[in-house]
């Protein structure tokens, strides 16, 4: 009756809100004809046009409205019938019941404005200078003849007189690449080789001001600043000041651009800007990526967004720097697929051979380039693989060196559009001792000076840094110097990415997407909470100073504590952490990183009125493996133990107010929940539905005792001929049926097992079932990198019948399979909320006792999807797929970032991940993940080494089906446009998925935590809007806090094709635009200043009243100061 009669008032309150907000909307358009008498009869005809639209949109709004009445009313009689109908113990039915009282209303249907939609409806218009990667894709043949000299490409020629009106311009840049751990860990390659590059350079550039370095990763230069003296410190900063050193890309790492979460990619990127900023004063211009295996756009627009005005990249298939190298397309305009305009263009130059070592760098024949590298010279520990070694310049061989070097250089030449050459000079961890660097420079500079000094051969060649090699291309083509417009451009425009990576033959590194699984699932994990802390660790500073309280609050030592944190997790991203292909004590190194700076991090557990409390619980690592389904075995999983801790306080890391379900472990079967709302259930395996705020908290107090009306699961026990034990269960109604027995679970939304949707009772066909795949019996075989499978996947068959186990409880219902190598689980939530809308599917997999083998899980469905499907692109963006028969089995697959879908004019399917994967639609209406990969080989990419570490690993989906809302929505224009957009209700569980509530034990006693959710916001944030981070920055002086934050927030692109009906969605859109003192609860925002992505530039421009506006896809940051 309760029940009843509370949502009868909340309908009635609706109706009068819908009914007053019309009556001012007529009584607004009726001032603005009073306000606006002149012309009248002038305009008399365009206003009335004008008010029949508004008239015709508001009776469109009534009648949408009388359906939430509708709906209302019908709810309301629907649950006092549930009401009086459940006098007993709770039936296998699924129903949330006892719990509804508990959630926050959801509106039927989603308000979005219709310009909100624009954005994913406009037409693809392909610009007639426009280079379309799926294009070159459909182009391609992608065979492999044999080139010659230069094995992947062509015969090269020239005539000599074609730099007679304009010279060549050679631009040699020394650089040397330092991997932040691969075949050693971190700490041991700065002890052998960085720390001696580094030294080196300060004295052998002060020795000569032509030579030039560059460098990339500020996670080693940073440890080495920290060890150097004052004076080493100054010259250095002459270096910089002469330009002889330049910082290139200037992020923690040189990350990899397939597996990488934009999060990570961003928060690594402002950690090497910043400290930069404050230790060098120096705002990297250019980006240089040559070791990351294939490139992304994402990348290409951080970049951007960052105020970088070029970029390089190396890593692209040998197919495609073949035909670019035909087109003289090698350097380009990089811009983004949604891109209509040019607002995302980067100027990138795309290196054209193998690999950036000396041999592939200089022209196209190796052979003789790498008589060029002289660290190669005899004597020396490596040499020329063609058996022709380098020759000490001397006056004597100088003119015959220097015209075999020259030839390379002009036909390298011939593969771009100006008359500016790039020419790298280096390799993995060079210039390490002093000889080294006076072989080189010594050599080089003899020859530049004899090239320099003999006008006849037209060319000027000069050791530089990349930027200067832009500067100078730039130049020459006619375009600013400034480098943030085109200005007039030579080169075209390019959309789309660069995988999937294959350097010779068929060898595509596919395989990399999924190497180490555990990792990666950690990896993910760990953003959420570091991004969980730095918006808590934000918020606390500003309530302490507005506040004064509480006065004793470690702020320096828990920021310290933030900044390790972010260095370990920038470590990761580099292309040898997060990919999976380091050595396996490599490996270790980067997880024991990431545990040691997991146990100390702060965590909000408590949060009044005028302060919040911090509390650092070393337990909370086990806490963390456990609600993330983490698996490995040396970690015990922590329970909820009666009375050592009295209360659970929930944190909502996400913008958006929430219903989600937590579920925790413990010691006794009866457990009493006490709510906000004093609402007490009782349950056993503790599992409710939470409600907490957006950013906010939320207490659950916990206490024992037996409820009259206990909510106990059902469990269901099968096993195809044999018997099934269970034991323990004395707490709990179980039934073992003897003789086979239909299987079927479902929730207000889905019905499981054939894929049921219940708001228009069309069935769909969905199965899951696995694969595997072994690996070629030719000489090359997979491994860490690559991905070579002897064929189509065959069959997963498992030696021993499956247990199944079905649960139907109140809060969820679920199936869970087990096989010998997999333990597979399907849930429902029995919720009205986000999560009750799509299947959760976790697969704990174990494959340590097999012998080269990888397994995969292989969704099918009665989607037409033919030959294309969608994968994401660093939880960024969408990137359009195509299936392609001429290429082998192995590069069709794709990084999975967030989310995969298949699509025809009907539906959608999507596989949201919480992890990141490789993925592939081999055949039409067929999705495919691989799951984990055990090779015992290395696959001969420098590794030296098999996968052979693997660990017990769980690995969490989410599977949403969508109908559209007319089959009219796929038009031509989506079949052939190279972008995509998921829907809202995909982006919202994406973000659930990727971080759930956080939920912490407490032993305070549960009279100083107040039990009503506290929120620094008044509202949830529009559902298309993200907050990225409010990362609080460094103080200029010391390692602790200073009094701004970094503000960072994506406008998400979104497609409108999809109902928004009854999708549990707490949230609205705004066509982009937020106030931002509007949904701050207490705090006043005393700065606002719009800046570049990592806070190098200020905008020029400011918003009015604090008012942010995004446009679709846009990712922004603001420096404020809270207070």
């Amino acid at each position: 009756m309760k029940i009843s009669r509370q949502f009868t008032v909340f309908g009635s309150a609706i109706f009068c809100v819908v009914v007053f907000s019309l009556y001012l909307m007529l009584d607004h358009l009726q001032l603005d004809r009073i306000k606006n008498p002149i012309n009248e009869e002038r305009l008399q005809n365009g206003q009335l046009v004008i008010l029949q639209d508004k008239i015709d949109h508001l009776e469109r709004l009534l009648a949408e409205n009388n359906k939430i009445i509708a709906n209302i009313r019908d709810s309301v009689t629907n649950l006092r019938k549930s009401v009086n109908n459940d006098k007993g113990p709770l039936e296998a039915k699924n129903l949330s019941q006892g719990l509804v009282d508990l959630l926050p209303f959801a509106p039927i249907w989603v308000l979005i404005p219709s310009e909100d939609c624009q954005f994913s409806a406009q037409t693809y218009s392909k610009a007639a200078d426009e280079v379309q990667m799926l294009d070159v894709y459909d182009m391609l043949s992608f065979d492999n003849p044999d080139g010659g000299v230069w094995k992947q490409g062509f015969d090269i020629s020239y005539e000599e007189n074609e730099w007679d009106q304009e010279p060549l311009q050679v631009v040699v840049v020394p650089h040397s690449h330092n991997d932040p751990g691969w075949l050693k860990t971190f700490d041991d390659y700065y002890r052998d080789q960085t720390q001696h590059i580094l030294n080196n350079m300060v004295v052998k550039l002060h020795e000569d001001e032509r030579r030039k370095m560059i460098w990339s990763e500020i996670s080693y230069f940073s440890k080495w600043w920290n060890n150097i003296d004052i004076q080493k410190k100054d010259a250095v900063k002459k270096l910089i000041e002469r330009g002889q050193l330049e910082m290139a890309t200037g992020g923690w790492v040189m990350p990899d651009e397939a597996n990488t979460h934009y999060f990570a990619l961003i928060d690594q990127l402002l950690e090497g800007h910043q400290w930069l900023e404050r230790n060098l004063g120096v705002k990297p211009k250019t980006a240089w990526a040559v070791d990351p295996f294939g490139h992304s756009p994402t990348q290409a627009y951080l970049f951007k967004q960052a105020g970088l005005s070029n970029m390089l990249i190396q890593r692209v298939h040998y197919s495609i720097k073949k035909h670019f190298a035909t087109q003289k397309t090698l350097e380009f305009f990089w811009r983004q697929n949604w891109d209509q305009e040019s607002s995302t263009d980067i100027l990138c130059h795309m290196m054209p051979f193998y690999s950036y070592d000396v041999p592939h760098t200089c022209g196209p024949d190796p052979k003789i380039c790498c008589q060029f590298d002289f660290k190669r010279l005899p004597g020396g520990r490596i040499s020329c693989p063609w058996r022709i070694p380098p020759q000490v310049i001397t006056s004597d061989n100088v003119q015959q060196r220097a015209h075999m070097l020259l030839d390379q250089y002009r036909k390298k030449s011939k593969l771009f559009m100006s008359k500016v050459v790039l020419a790298p000079l280096g390799d993995d961890f060079r210039y390490t001792d002093a000889q080294e660097w006076d072989q080189q420079f010594n050599n080089y500079q003899k020859l530049f000076d004899y090239m320099n000094s003999h006008p006849e051969l037209n060319v000027q060649a000069q050791f530089g840094t990349i930027s200067d090699y832009f500067e100078i291309l730039r130049k020459v083509t006619g375009m600013d110097q400034a480098g943030m417009n085109k200005g007039v451009s030579p080169f075209p425009v390019l959309s789309g990415d660069f995988f999937t990576y294959a350097d010779r033959d068929d060898h595509y590194w596919s395989g990399y997407f999924t190497s180490r699984p555990f990792y990666k699932r950690m990896d993910r994990m760990l953003e959420s909470h570091l991004r969980a802390a730095e918006i808590l660790y934000s918020l606390t500073l500003a309530n302490i100073k507005m506040f004064g309280k509480p006065s004793n609050y470690p702020a320096v030592e828990n920021y310290k504590l933030l900044t390790e944190a972010r260095r370990n997790l920038g470590l990761f991203q580099h292309h040898d952490a997060i990919t999976g292909t380091g050595k396996d004590w490599v490996v270790v190194d980067y997880g024991t990183r990431y545990i040691a700076f997991l146990l100390p991090l702060p965590v909000v557990v408590h949060c009044c009125r005028t302060s919040c409390y911090f509390l650092a619980d070393n337990s909370l690592f086990d806490w963390f493996l456990r609600y993330y389904n983490l698996s490995v075995q040396d970690f015990p999983m922590n329970v909820f133990i009666m009375p050592s801790f009295r209360s659970v306080v929930v944190y909502n890391p996400i913008e958006q107010a929430r219903s989600s379900v937590i579920s925790i472990y413990v010691t006794t079967p009866h457990i009493r929940v006490l709510t906000a709302q004093g609402r007490t259930y009782t349950t056993n395996y503790v599992s409710f539905v939470a409600h907490v705020p957006p950013l906010g908290l939320a207490v659950y107090q916990m206490s024992e005792g037996v409820e009259l009306h206990t909510e106990l699961a059902h469990y269901m026990f099968l096993k195809k001929g044999g018997h099934v034990s269970v034991t323990g269960a004395e707490q709990f109604r179980v039934a073992i049926p003897q003789e086979t027995v239909p299987v079927s679970v479902e929730n207000p939304h889905l019905q499981l097992f054939t894929l049921k949707l219940k708001e228009n009772g069309l069935k769909h066909s969905i199965k899951v079932d696995f694969v595997w795949y072994g690996t070629t019996s030719n000489k090359d075989k997979s491994g860490a990198y690559l991905f070579l499978p002897d064929g189509e996947a065959k069959k997963y068959s498992p030696s021993r019948p499956p247990v199944i186990r079905v649960t139907k409880g109140p809060v969820f219902s679920e199936v869970t399979t087990t096989f010998t190598h997999i333990t597979h689980t399907l849930r429902l939530y029995n919720i009205q909320g986000v999560d009750g809308q799509a299947v959760e599917i976790c697969n704990t997999v174990d494959i340590r006792g097999e012998f080269n083998q990888e397994i995969a899980m292989r969704i099918t469905s009665d989607i037409n999807s033919m030959n294309r499907f969608f994968t994401d692109l660093n939880g960024f963006q969408v990137q359009p797929r195509r299936t392609m028969s001429k290429l082998p089995l192995q590069a069709n697959f794709y990084p999975m970032t967030s989310m995969a879908y298949l699509e025809d004019s009907n539906r959608r399917l999507t596989l949201l991940t919480a992890q990141s994967l490789g993925a592939a639609s081999l055949k039409s209406g067929q999705l495919e993940v691989i799951m984990d990969r055990r090779l015992n080989q290395d696959d001969n990419r420098g590794l030296g080494q098999g996968v052979l570490d693997n660990k017990i690993t769980a690995n969490s989906f989410r599977l949403l089906l969508e109908p559209r809302n007319s089959a009219q929505e796929v038009t031509t224009r989506e079949n052939n446009a190279p972008f995509s957009y998921p829907s809202l209700l995909s982006h919202i569980s994406c973000t659930y998925l990727n971080h759930p509530l956080i939920q912490m034990a407490t032993s305070v006693d549960p009279a100083l935590l107040t039990p009503v959710p506290h929120s620094p916001l008044t509202s949830s944030f529009p559902c298309d809007i993200h907050l990225v981070n409010l990362r609080t920055i460094q103080s200029q002086v010391g390692g602790g806090p200073s009094e701004q934050a970094a503000l960072i927030l994506h406008r998400k692109g979104f497609d409108c094709g999809f109902s928004s009906r009854n999708t549990g969605l707490l949230c609205s859109t705004t066509r982009g635009k937020i106030h931002l003192e509007e949904v701050l609860t207490k705090l006043k925002v005393s700065t606002f200043t719009p800046v570049s992505l990592s806070l190098m530039y200020e905008s020029s421009s400011t918003p009015k009243h604090q008012e942010i506006s995004l446009k679709p896809m846009e990712i922004c940051t603001y420096r404020i100061q809270l207070g």
